[in-house]
């Protein structure tokens, strides 16, 4: 595929606002100028050793930090779980510098093309009228660089298997492979729940593996119909069922039992006082 050519220099936007005399761009040089620092010569022994799959789980770690911090409500901590990940941005680009590949100015140049060249509704003599022809200025924008692509080999295949499928079946809808109405997916929902149950009968594992994937994935799909993010809603879940197990475990702690000791009753009556002070 051959990549978008740059946009030349006098058709940037280099100040589309006060970035320049907030000191952004200072800002921005300085940590640049530290991390060349740290991978050095002179720099630090463990940044010099790093290399980009070194720096992978990091990268991954950071994004959910953020999105941590975000749902926190912590304003000071998103701010600094920000800087830990567009640290990694500087961080994976100059080892890329040091391997003579690219620079931190090639990828910011490149992400600021690519938001003039998909808003011609902003940067160009296109028009939309709202938030959903806006985004579909982008895809139309996008298609034409990608060429012949599938529309779906934008999703990467590392991301969570439910948000992957939330984003796949978002994209496939996009081109109009969808059900018309809510009704298609939850029908769908109950045929694929009655082939699990069949497979679980069966015994067959890799049947039962194949029917949950199918299970999960109408779920998802469902998900998307009433705009719910399916990794945000089995997230919060998961929290929920943390906070009343250890509930759950303090209670038997507090009267010195272990909680194999106890009976399903007991351990139930716990799990529903938990229930019943977070609706408190």
């Amino acid at each position: 595929m051959t990549r978008p050519a740059p946009l030349a220099d006098e058709d940037r936007l280099t100040n589309p606002g006060d970035a320049e005399r907030d000191g952004f761009g200072s800002a921005f040089e300085r940590l640049v100028g530290i991390m060349a620092r740290l991978r050095g010569d002179d720099g630090c022994p463990w940044d010099r050793e790093q290399t980009l799959e070194s720096l992978e789980p990091f990268l991954i770690e950071e994004a959910y930090e953020v999105l941590d911090a975000i749902e926190s409500g912590d304003v000071a901590e998103h701010q600094e779980e920000l800087g830990d990940l567009l640290l990694q941005v500087v961080f994976q680009a100059e080892v890329r510098r040091n391997e003579g590949a690219f620079d931190v100015r090639d990828v910011v140049n490149g992400i600021s093309d690519k938001l003039v060249r998909r808003h011609p509704h902003v940067f160009g003599d296109r028009d939309a009228h709202d938030a959903d022809h806006a985004y579909k200025r982008w895809e139309e924008m996008k298609a034409k660089e990608k060429g012949d692509r599938s529309v779906l080999s934008g999703v990467p295949r590392q991301l969570p298997a439910l948000l992957r499928a939330q984003r796949v079946t978002d994209k496939a809808s996009k081109v109009g492979f969808d059900w018309e109405k809510i009704a298609g997916p939850v029908e769908k929902l109950d045929e694929e729940l009655a082939e699990f149950k069949a497979a679980i009968a069966s015994g067959d594992s890799a049947a039962i593996e194949h029917e949950l994937g199918d299970l999960l994935f109408t779920m998802v799909n469902v998900a998307r119909f009433v705009d719910v993010q399916a990794e945000d809603a089995l997230r919060r879940t998961v929290d929920r069922f943390s906070r009343r197990f250890e509930h759950v475990e303090r209670a038997m702690r507090a009267e010195g039992r272990p909680m194999p000791e106890a009976s399903l009753d007991e351990l139930e009556a716990k799990w529903e006082e938990a229930k019943a002070a977070e609706r408190e």
